[in-house]
Formats: C-alpha cells, structure tokens, sequence
C-alpha cells in the first residue's frame, strides 16, 4: 500500500512542545494510517513527533499552502493551535477539526477521550463543516498600505507604552462616531466574541449571527459601549497624530504591527471565512454551557413544564 498514491489524506498540526499532545499526535497518525488515509504534516513538527523518517501514508512539507489537497485539518492543542491552523490554511480554506488539549478550548470540538469516535467520524466522514466569519484588517499611513492580513476571532488595536493612553477616533461606514483616550480598541467576530472581546465586556454573539463587534477598552469617555454592526459595515480607528509613541495592531493574537501616530486601521469582513468542522449538532448554549462551567441547576425548561401542566407530579 505505501507505494500507491493515497486518495485521501488529512494534514495534522500539532503544539508538539508539549508530551501529551506528541503521544494524541503520533495515535492519530497511526490510526489514519490504518484506514488508508494519508498525513501530512509540517517537516519540524514530523521531526519533533519522530517521524520525519515515515514513508508511504506519512508525508512532510514545508508551511506554504500546506492544507492544499487535504479534506481536513486535524489540530491537536488549544484554541491558539486551532488559530495558527486557520493561519497556515486561510488561503485553501481546508476545514479544521479540533482536539482540545488546551484550557478553554473554545474553537475545539472533541476531547482526546473522544480519540475512537473522532478517527471514525473523519474515516466515515460523518462531520459537517460551518464557514466563520473573518475579518479583513489593513493598516493605512496616508495612502500606503502599511499591512493587510485577516482575523478569524479580533483584531485588536492597543496601546504600546502601559503608561500612555492611546487617542483614537472611531468611525463606522464612513462616518465618526467618538473619540476615545483608552487603553485601545477591539474589533471582534462572532467567533471571537468568547475570546478577547468577552474578557473586554463584550457581548457574546451566537455563531449563526452574521455581525461585526467593536468594543472600547478602558475608555475614558461618556459613550464607551460595546457595539454590534452589520457584516456589511466597515469599521475604522484612527491613531490620532498627536499621540505620544506608537500603538500596536494585534491580529488573533498571532500577527502583530506597530501603528504610528496617524495610522488608520480599517476593519470589515473578510474576503474568505474560516471552516470549522462539527462532529455534533449540540446547540450554542449547551457549548457556552460546558466551556464556562455555567450554573444550570434548576432549569425544568418546557419539557418539564408541559409534564406538570398535564397534571402528573413534579
């Protein structure tokens, strides 16, 4: 079998700093491998895993358009490994399928006890995949383009020194809204409002809204409140030129520039959205649920009430 081409093959992204996530890694492999599916995985992350020496169903490659060609991603880590996946694959827009060894695990959707009914579900290809919205972030100075890439959970503009606030004026379609001294600002999707933006006092918004978020961050302003906007709205905030230093465009985490004073960063939806794969249907809520450990006990919700509106005992 290893000297015939593989129809199938899956590329596996691995947080291989860590011993756990090696051992989930290298079983993942071993049972594709077993079905006849082929791996493909990063050349340094097939040599931390061992098995830059594989042949047949195990192939290497280099990080330029690594997804291309596969059905899936298999990411093994926490939300920030699921964040470099859809980095590494935005181009191909391969959908990624998260095994959660992180803390939250957000963006994740089995746990490695799940590993069996993970394998067999991509095997049978009993999973569906939703598109996430993303957003389309450029940096301008004047009219030069000083940096463009895009954001599956925020873009986030904060300040570069703690002792300084950042001056920034906020406009949406076109027009001002506010002007802001504050520790910087958040541009949000749905996707990402459990992220960044929750911690900032943003709104959750369920994934099936089709929305923009901007939420202010320790403003010191009378109008600082978290905003929802259309998907065709575009937001922009502008560095103003009087600001002491600079301030610092943060993508996801992962992309960062410095912006001038003067800089504008323009936010709107992007060109491409993110896949994410689901192996079950369970509702948002069950998920905000489980991930937040959130108080429940009491709930007898309508099932319930239409039993004892029946008249049988509680």
């Amino acid at each position: 079998m290893s000297h015939q081409t593989p129809e199938r093959r899956v590329l596996l992204l691995a947080h291989t700093g860590r011993s756990e996530v090696r051992e989930v890694a290298r079983a993942c492999v071993t049972a594709l491998n077993q079905h006849g599916i082929a791996v493909r995985l990063l050349a340094d992350e097939a040599a931390d895993l061992g098995l830059e020496d594989a042949d047949g169903l195990v192939e290497t490659t280099l990080p330029d358009l690594p997804g291309e060609g596969c059905e899936l991603v298999l990411v093994i880590g926490g939300d920030g490994s699921i964040l470099r996946a859809a980095e590494l694959t935005h181009e191909t827009c391969t959908p990624l399928l998260g095994i959660n060894l992180g803390h939250v695990g957000f963006l994740a959707e089995a746990e490695p006890d799940d590993l069996d009914s993970t394998i067999a579900s991509i095997v049978a290809r009993n999973y569906t995949a939703e598109d996430r919205l993303t957003l389309g972030v450029q940096v301008l100075v004047g009219k030069e383009v000083l940096f463009s890439t895009f954001a599956l959970n925020e873009a986030s503009v904060e300040k570069a020194a703690r002792e300084r606030m950042l001056e920034v004026v906020v406009e949406v379609d076109g027009r001002p809204l506010s002007r802001w001294g504050c520790d910087g600002v958040v541009c949000a999707t749905p996707t990402g409002s459990t992220a960044y933006n929750f911690s900032a006092g943003g709104p959750v918004v369920w994934p099936e809204v089709e929305a923009l978020l901007m939420v202010p961050l320790s403003a010191h302003a009378l109008f600082a409140r978290p905003m929802v906007v259309a998907p065709t709205s575009v937001l922009a905030v502008e560095v103003l030129a009087n600001t002491e230093g600079f301030g610092v465009l943060w993508c996801d985490g992962r992309r960062t520039v410095d912006l001038p004073p003067g800089a504008r960063i323009e936010v709107r939806r992007g060109d491409r959205p993110v896949r994410l794969v689901r192996l079950h249907q369970a509702p948002f809520t069950d998920r905000l649920v489980a991930k937040f450990g959130l108080p429940v006990e009491g709930w007898r919700g309508a099932a319930e009430r239409r039993r004892r509106e029946g008249g049988e005992d509680a």
